[in-house]
């Protein structure tokens, strides 16, 4: 029997009948970490944008969020959210990602750098 973990409405998979359990739904999430030259801002914002809308198209993908920093607007975090192991490979070859890569190039003040993580069941017996 495949393991349980916890499914919320976050991840869109969400299933009332299980009480937030759903079978073996092991994602990957990659949170990747900008630092935006000031004048830049709006432009690497309004790029993300687009990026993130036609990123959640995919089917390999499951959510994609740009957020903000309040107190430092030149920070943000792209919170990707990947069905399997293999999606960001391919996330990487789509057409929208290739043209935010190349837009955003010259607006970033250091090089992106990013944190993998995979989803944890409350239910996983170490707690």
């Amino acid at each position: 029997m495949a393991p349980l973990l916890f499914c919320s409405t976050a991840a869109g998979c969400f299933k009332p009948e299980l009480d937030g359990i759903c079978e073996e739904n092991i994602m990957l999430i990659v949170h990747v970490f900008v630092r935006v030259k000031p004048d830049k801002v709006e432009a690497f914002r309004a790029a993300s944008l687009e990026n993130a809308r036609e990123s959640i198209k995919e089917p390999g993908i499951e959510r994609f969020d740009v957020i903000q920093q309040q107190d430092d607007p030149t920070r943000f975090v792209l919170v990707e959210v990947y069905r399997t192991a293999d999606d960001p490979a391919k996330h990487k070859e789509t057409k929208h990602y290739q043209k935010w890569r190349d837009t955003v190039a010259d607006m970033m003040a250091e090089p992106r750098s990013s944190i993998k993580y995979t989803n944890v069941s409350p239910d996983d017996g170490k707690g």
